[in-house]
């Protein structure tokens, strides 16, 4: 029956590869949704682990975590550094680093910020070593810059007209080992030295020169403004990482507890009229909530899209049994049983459709592997593509619906007797 089977396809073969193509990029769609929602999921919580709590300004939490934990460029309000300066000294914290956005360099964001995050993302370094001085910055490890490269840095991005700063160029010192977060994109430099570029000092953090610092990556129009008044940057001032109650604002502290417990109630304390405490994992869980309602449409329309080409392939090969009614006669009045017509003609169909579910699957996940490629790229956020077990429930869905559909023409090839088919 095989042989049999097989020689009919070979027969036929443009309308059976017509068959498989079709019923491959169905399936390919619904496997593409599955493994891309899965990979954002796995990636995003990957990356946002490393952080265990974002302490700012009052706001928005869902932009806070994105800004600070995504380093995606939005104007973020600055906290008081008097709070930056309380977390620093509480003995419930371990870590708590500040955050300086607004610069940039050769498309890569410029972060202020502190030694102990840097050691927290990443204990040992790839290459070179920690900056100590101002004018020293360490990289990401997807930056393409070697050790001892200069870094002029532009306020804003080019895209949005940002201007050079002359008053310093950062040296590179060393470079951060991969974290699979956005922080392997980004130029970390000594927070004060960003205050000063920006001419930030304790009194004035919510004046228009904190207004551009506090923009991860925007451009805010002030940059002549800035470097007019305030000027000169010593590059070669040793590092000072001591914060006290004249700390200029900070769009965000990272913040790293010493026990499960203190975390939420930091989280409680910081939950205040004017600051704002978050875990990134449960803005995460919102927005996978989200992502999950988009998942459930894109799903329905990937089944909708199934649904019609099964219905459109049945058709076709209801029409194509038809055009064989006098071989399937000759072979009953021949005495070929009817179970084996039936699984000739059941068996045709379904190695069609199971070739197609297979080249689906392959399609489906070589086109996840580049989306997230492709992301990763542009966030440098990895986003793991894979298969689980629970796929099996999806592959063995497709192969029953394909086994049940099958069997539709099968059964229409009995309709007529032996002899009306021959005479047909």
């Amino acid at each position: 029956m095989i042989t049999f089977i097989l020689a009919d396809l070979r027969r036929f073969w443009s309308g059976a590869l017509a068959v498989v193509v079709l019923i491959a990029l169905s399936v390919a769609l619904s496997v593409t949704v599955t493994l891309q929602e899965r990979a954002v999921r796995l990636g995003s919580a990957r990356a946002a682990e490393k952080f265990d709590l974002l302490v700012g300004a009052a706001g928005s939490e869902t932009q806070l975590a994105l800004s600070a934990v995504f380093l995606q460029p939005a104007p973020l309000p600055l906290m008081e550094g008097a709070v930056l300066s309380r977390l620093a000294n509480d003995p419930r914290v371990e870590l708590a680093a500040p955050v300086g956005f607004g610069d940039s360099a050769y498309g890569h964001p410029i972060v202020g910020t502190t030694t102990g995050l840097i050691s927290s993302l990443s204990p040992s370094l790839s290459q070179g070593a920690m900056f100590s001085r101002l004018g020293e910055a360490v990289v990401g490890s997807d930056v393409a810059l070697s050790a001892g490269a200069e870094i002029k840095p532009m306020h804003g991005t080019v895209e949005t007209g940002g201007e050079t700063h002359t008053a310093i160029a950062y040296k590179v010192t060393g470079r951060m080992a991969p974290t699979g977060t956005a922080w392997d994109r980004a130029i970390l430099v000594p927070i004060r030295a960003v205050w000063q570029l920006h001419g930030m000092h304790g009194e004035d953090h919510d004046g228009e020169t904190a207004e551009a610092y506090g923009a991860a990556g925007s451009d805010q129009g002030r940059h002549e403004d800035h470097e007019h008044e305030h000027g000169h940057l010593d590059a070669d001032a040793p590092l000072d990482e001591h914060f006290d109650a004249q700390t200029p604002g900070v769009p965000a502290v990272l913040v790293k507890p010493k026990t499960i417990a203190d975390a939420y109630r930091l989280r409680q304390e910081y939950r205040s009229g004017t600051t704002l405490g978050v875990f990134p994992a449960e803005v995460l869980t919102r927005l996978y909530a989200t992502l999950g309602d988009a998942r459930s449409l894109l799903l329905a329309i990937a089944l909708g899209t199934q649904a019609i080409v099964i219905a459109a392939i049945v058709l076709v090969t209801i029409m194509h049994v038809g055009s064989r009614r006098r071989q399937i006669g000759a072979l009953r009045a021949l005495g070929t049983p009817v179970r084996s017509i039936v699984g000739l003609v059941w068996g045709e169909l379904f190695i069609l459709f199971a070739a197609g579910i297979v080249l689906g699957i392959a399609f489906g996940y070589l086109a996840a592997l580049t989306i997230s490629a492709r992301l990763a790229a542009s966030t440098a956020v990895r986003l793991p593509v894979g298969f689980t077990f629970d796929d099996l429930w999806l592959v063995g869905g497709f192969a029953a619906v394909a086994a049940i559909i099958s069997i539709i023409p099968a059964f229409s090839a009995l309709r007529s007797s032996p002899a009306a088919a021959l005479r047909a």
